[in-house]
């Protein structure tokens, strides 16, 4: 096998232990047979999740496109034009502990079709709100798009399921690499739709937002996973204890300080460089650079993950974010901007990337699905948190504050995975 590249080949290793059985396919071949192997329809499985990913995760980019735009259209006043991005924001971080809910009881594939049907709604909601010019429906709407969102960040675990331990990172990897592409299609999307539907602005885009979705869900109809054992739905171990793991707590921890940074100096940078008399033009340019950082290394993030381990892959990430703020503190030419965006994006790729990596390594299977939605609920609810912050701290105290105030996060990351790293060596030890 290739380093830096995902395994095509379904076979285990010849020297590979045997691995636990899983359950039922959701979808079995023709005749009833079960697959000759249990990750039988890896290949398939990360080749439609990736391309799910691709078209799914355009929505994100639609909304934060258009929905501040919108909003200040809309909005009775203009204090609340970005009230509808956070509504998208906290439905997102609301609604993974329910899309976990339902795959842990129905599936993953079910979970996939309701956040697929949530993207449906959103489109079609928004449209109404636009034509209607209704602020109250439109951040309704956001909620739906919240709910989508979510599902699509259950995607990368739903990959692990497909693989064996040894391709887990890569199959991670793969469909997070999605990403990239759905940095093409949203914006895309916004360009060439925003005004087919004179004079309703953005109403043909969430459209065709709707039907991205809708094609979304034929690709994932396809999707081969596990069905839910008796035991899985039962829960196993209590959440609690899982959680209070030292393993956990540090995935946790690393996962919510990469997530929360990097959305806080991304949410804070387009601001920053307009009030340092920057162009739009230059701020467009360092978002699109950053989403590009964000998502490429997913090529061969999975294969250096297999490569040196889960934790150093957090810690070069963590490095790369204070690099990043030490690059947005060196000044605040158009350079000083696009490099501190760059190394962020990266910085998050290892730094999230490893985490869930590192989430894997704490439960059982029958214990997944609740353990990655409780992992994703704190992530993504914590991120919330700072997309609110970062506007307030950069209106009243400025750009290098901002970038400050980041290096605390990344002391108490650094913290965890080196108390982790000891708790690890001592057990080792006690072991021998």
């Amino acid at each position: 096998m290739m380093r830096g590249h995902y395994c095509w080949n379904n076979r285990p290793p010849a020297n590979a232990q045997p691995e636990e059985p899983m359950s039922q396919a959701e979808t079995s071949p023709a005749g009833g047979a079960a697959p000759a192997s249990p990750y039988g329809h890896e290949m398939g499985n990360v080749v439609r999740l990736t391309v799910a990913q691709a078209l799914a995760g355009a929505n994100a980019v639609v909304v934060y496109a258009t929905g501040a735009i919108v909003g200040n259209t809309l909005a009775p006043s203009p204090a609340l034009a970005t009230l509808p991005i956070s509504i998208f924001v906290v439905g997102m971080a609301v609604c993974t502990l329910p899309a976990g809910a339902i795959a842990r009881h129905h599936g993953r594939r079910a979970a996939f079709l309701a956040g697929t049907g949530c993207g449906v709604l959103v489109g079609l909601l928004s449209a109404l709100a636009v034509v209607l010019g209704s602020f109250a429906l439109f951040c309704a709407a956001m909620v739906f798009g919240g709910a989508y969102a979510a599902v699509v960040l259950s995607f990368r675990f739903a990959a692990a399921d497909c693989a064996p331990p040894e391709r887990r990172p890569r199959a991670m990897s793969a469909v997070m690499a999605g990403g990239v592409f759905a940095g093409v299609i949203g914006p895309q999307l916004v360009t060439h739709t925003m005004d087919l539907w004179a004079p309703y602005l953005f109403a043909a885009t969430y459209l065709a937002q709707a039907g991205v979705a809708l094609l979304s869900a034929l690709v994932l109809v396809g999707v081969r996973l596990p069905m839910p054992t008796a035991q899985e739905i039962a829960g196993d171990r209590p959440l609690g204890v899982i959680a209070r793991q030292p393993r956990f707590v540090t995935a946790v921890v690393c996962g919510v300080v990469s997530y929360l940074l990097m959305n806080f100096i991304m949410t804070a940078a387009p601001l920053a460089m307009r009030l340092c008399g920057l162009s739009q033009e230059s701020s467009n340019l360092g978002l699109q650079w950053h989403v590009i950082a964000m998502y490429a290394p997913s090529f061969f993030t999975g294969g250096l993950i297999a490569r040196f381990g889960a934790p150093r892959m957090v810690a070069a990430g963590l490095a790369l974010i204070a690099a990043a703020s030490a690059a947005g503190l060196a000044g605040v030419d158009v350079a000083h901007f696009w490099v501190s965006l760059i190394l962020l994006g990266l910085g998050w790729n290892f730094g999230f990337l490893g985490a869930s990596a590192m989430v894997l390594e704490c439960h059982r299977p029958e214990e997944r699905t609740r353990v990655q939605s409780l992992n994703d609920f704190i992530v993504f609810g914590t991120m919330a948190l700072g997309s609110f912050a970062s506007g307030g701290l950069l209106t009243a105290y400025g750009w290098d504050r901002v970038l400050w105030v980041s290096f605390a996060p990344l002391a108490l990351a650094v913290a965890a995975l080196v108390l982790s790293a000891a708790g690890r060596g001592e057990a080792a030890a006690k072991g021998a």
